[in-house]
């Protein structure tokens, strides 16, 4: 797949919540995970599909409900491309809240090698 490719198809994944299906399809075996902040029971990084699908587990095991996802059209340069993602979410004994963040993604060879988040 070509970055543009790439990039569309995980928007669309985001768009619909599919974020299990997105990390299947389009990320390396090696791809590695950044987080702006370290979060309890959360690793700032994560390195390897098989950890960041079980990140992906226990984040969705904390959420109590979500009432939509949006994301802006992809911005390519190079091998990377963002976007904006917005969550209307509620987290297990928290208050309903919109999480914004800027996604940042690297590609090689048609998968996604890194991803790193900034709020």
């Amino acid at each position: 797949m070509t970055i543009e490719q790439v990039a569309t198809r995980l928007a669309d994944y985001c768009r619909k919540e599919q974020f299990t299906q997105a990390l299947q399809e389009l990320y390396a075996d090696d791809a590695v995970s950044v987080e702006q902040f370290e979060f309890p029971g959360f690793e700032k990084e994560t390195r390897g599909l098989k950890a960041m699908l079980a990140k992906d587990e226990k984040f969705s095991a904390l959420v109590e409900s979500r009432h939509g996802t949006t994301v802006s059209e992809p911005l390519i340069a190079g091998s990377s491309f963002c976007f904006v993602l917005t969550m209307d979410i509620k987290m297990k004994g928290r208050d309903r809240d919109k999480l914004v963040e800027l996604c940042v993604y690297t590609v090689a060879d048609g998968k996604i090698i890194s991803e790193q988040f900034f709020m």
